[in-house]
């Protein structure tokens, strides 16, 4: 079975509050100025930034690679609220694998001045339609660090269920840390909707 995903640069994903974007260079000056606004707020969580990582050419680069992923093994979106079109966040839909698997990962930032505002919840679940009826998956998986308790949080609040725990999973903030394994099945988003239709 095929499964396209062409001309992910060209679309947009629409939830109540958010534009779910595509990267591209006209984002550059508001996702620099978020993301260092938002550098003590945001190191602990990722892996280590570049010395570069905030300047143009790493952002030209950056949106280069989304572009050479994006329709093979992943997706990206910038999160623009609709109401005055400021960059918020940005999620990254990766690990898309087929076969017998059927699975992608999510991975997600909000800009320190947006958090506890309930733009992540909105933008995850807004792609859930996205990843479970025109791409076809079966199953979101998703992790987190076991201290990091807003994300925690936030994946029991939009339906994940924690599955497990692995050692040494990512290299965050410049050294291999464990995390929380959590996963949404598509039977789960099934359910979801159903209780929201009724």
């Amino acid at each position: 079975m095929i499964f396209p995903i062409f001309g992910h640069e060209n679309q947009m994903v629409s939830t109540r509050r958010l534009l779910l974007e595509p990267p591209h260079m006209k984002h550059y000056e508001a996702w620099s100025s978020l993301r260092d606004q938002s550098r003590a707020f945001l190191t602990p969580w990722e892996p280590t930034w570049p010395p570069d990582d905030l300047g143009r050419g790493a952002f030209k680069r950056r949106v280069k690679r989304y572009r050479m992923r994006d329709n093979q093994t992943g997706l990206s979106y910038f999160l623009v609220r609709k109401s005055d079109q400021t960059l918020v966040g940005g999620i990254t839909v990766s690990r898309m694998l087929r076969g017998v698997a059927q699975s992608c990962s999510i991975g997600y930032w909000v800009g320190e001045p947006f958090t506890r505002q309930g733009y992540m919840s909105e933008a995850v679940t807004g792609l859930y339609r996205e990843i479970f009826e025109t791409m076809q998956f079966h199953r979101i998986e998703a992790a987190c660090l076991p201290n990091n308790d807003a994300s925690i949080k936030l994946l029991e609040k939009i339906g994940f269920q924690r599955e497990g725990y692995a050692r040494g999973y990512l290299k965050i903030d410049g050294r291999w840390q464990d995390h929380l394994l959590y996963s949404l099945l598509e039977t789960d988003y099934k359910s979801m909707k159903v209780l929201r239709e009724s």
